[in-house]
């Protein structure tokens, strides 16, 4: 068993993120929704994954 810590209240972080940074995870979000969609679809129809080799994400 792991050491038991109290909950601390909620805290807000605040950052400073560039435009293409945000572009980029916007756009890595939209393809991971696109992958999820596709995965339910073949989940639904009870066919096989396909096994597909991607780019590790960064």
């Amino acid at each position: 068993m792991g050491t038991v810590h109290t909950a601390l209240p909620a805290q807000t972080l605040y950052v400073t993120i560039r435009r293409d940074e945000l572009r980029q995870l916007k756009d890595e979000r939209d393809q991971l929704k696109q992958e999820l969609a596709q995965l339910r679809l073949m989940i639904q129809g009870q066919q096989p994954l396909p096994v597909t080799q991607g780019a590790p994400h960064a």
